[in-house]
């Protein structure tokens, strides 16, 4: 018997949708672009997800991923929840590739400021 193992994509990025994490947007939630979303995107996300790289500075991140600006980051709240955000359902620790990597409270802070519509 032969076993091929093959990488996923390029960089690992690419892998399937994680499971979303049910995070849900509470009554008092103070989470907004300016107090969390930006320095969380900023710190974790855009060495690969900014507008502003081409080519292999993306490190295998799609060209429409780009998480540089509030309204951006809103057209993938989806994508970022099944792949990096933490609530009751799941902890998806799929991104960010490397370090730094956002603890498991900026998950679920992540996960609470998608479910509140990353306003």
């Amino acid at each position: 018997m032969l076993t091929v193992l093959l990488p996923a994509c390029e960089h690992g990025h690419g892998h399937g949708e994680g499971t979303p994490s049910g995070a849900v947007c509470p009554e008092d939630s103070t989470l907004t672009w300016e107090s969390f979303g930006q320095a969380f995107m900023a710190t974790h996300c855009t060495r690969c997800h900014d507008s502003s790289l081409f080519g292999a500075a993306r490190n295998g991140a799609p060209s429409d991923h780009n998480f540089d600006t509030a309204a951006a980051v809103r057209e993938q709240l989806e994508h970022i929840d099944q792949q990096a955000a933490a609530g009751p359902d799941a902890v998806n620790t799929e991104m960010p590739l490397g370090d730094p990597a956002p603890t498991e409270d900026e998950r679920r802070q992540l996960g609470e400021w998608i479910a509140c519509g990353a306003p």
